[in-house]
């Protein structure tokens, strides 16, 4: 069990709460298997400051820019970085001719794979596992299994640059862009900067960061930042606004001059220079 990490596990449980719910944003009906051992203890430990409905206005904003992306035709390869215990490849409706990979550590999709096993689920897509250990050089293990650089990409990285350093998030970025073929995309979320030093968050990230899983990059400034590392911003949302939950943040959306207010980002990005 310890294979799974517990960031994976939290986010399963939130997605089987929504999934639960009359109103869901989506349904995942695997997540709540997939939440084990910790998964609910943990969203217990974490509740507060807006923490589920972020999870569930994040996953239908991804689910709804694979949809969009994937609508013409023009990408044939969706890579999941740090899946974690990510269901899409079972529960989206997917075009024939698309390959998905799902890339994380060796043991979360041992585990992964052998519980799905167990509760007999299906992918509806062509899907590939990605043993690769991202701290390291993990591109050849991605062409390994089937990637193809001159095929455009649709990237998508969720809840993955929070627990990166900024020089980190950034070299993410690049290593996307040098890898993408001209009409690819990424979809993903940035922390803001300020959310990371405010009192308002500070209990739920004195917990993450005492269970070893500490948030660390954010940036107030989202679109300057893709721009430096190879992409650029396409479509920029806060939790709350249309496209991005409306009705379901329980927040005041902020305009965007304010300074020093909360912000949580919801991007689609195209590679830079098409």
């Amino acid at each position: 069990m310890h294979a799974v990490s517990y960031t994976a596990q939290w986010m399963a449980a939130a997605r089987a709460l929504e999934s639960e719910r009359e109103d869901a944003l989506y349904v995942d009906p695997l997540a709540r298997d997939l939440a084990e051992p910790k998964g609910f203890e943990l969203i217990d430990r974490y509740v507060g400051g807006g923490l589920l409905p972020f999870i569930s206005i994040r996953t239908r904003f991804l689910d709804d820019a694979i949809r969009d992306l994937l609508a013409d035709g023009s990408i044939g390869q969706v890579v999941l970085i740090a899946a974690g215990m990510d269901t899409r490849a079972f529960r989206l409706d997917w075009p024939d001719d698309v390959d998905v990979y799902e890339v994380d550590h060796g043991p979360l999709i041992t585990e992964k794979r052998r519980r799905l096993d167990a509760l007999g689920a299906k992918p509806s897509v062509k899907r590939r596992e990605v043993s690769a250990d991202l701290t390291k050089e993990w591109l050849p293990d991605l062409e390994a299994a089937g990637f193809d650089r001159t095929r455009p990409t649709l990237w998508v990285a969720e809840a993955l640059t929070f627990f990166l350093t900024e020089e980190q998030a950034g070299g993410l970025l690049r290593l996307l862009a040098s890898a993408s073929a001209p009409g690819s995309h990424l979809a993903f979320d940035i922390l803001g900067r300020t959310l990371l030093r405010s009192p308002f968050s500070k209990p739920f990230l004195d917990r993450l960061a005492e269970d070893g899983t500490p948030w660390i990059f954010g940036t107030d400034e989202p679109e300057p930042f893709l721009q430096a590392n190879g992409w650029e911003v396409e479509s920029l949302k806060e939790p709350g606004q249309p496209g991005a939950g409306e009705g379901r943040w329980p927040y005041d959306v902020q305009p965007r001059g304010r300074r020093f207010a909360n912000r949580l980002w919801l991007i689609r990005a195209r590679l830079a220079g098409q």
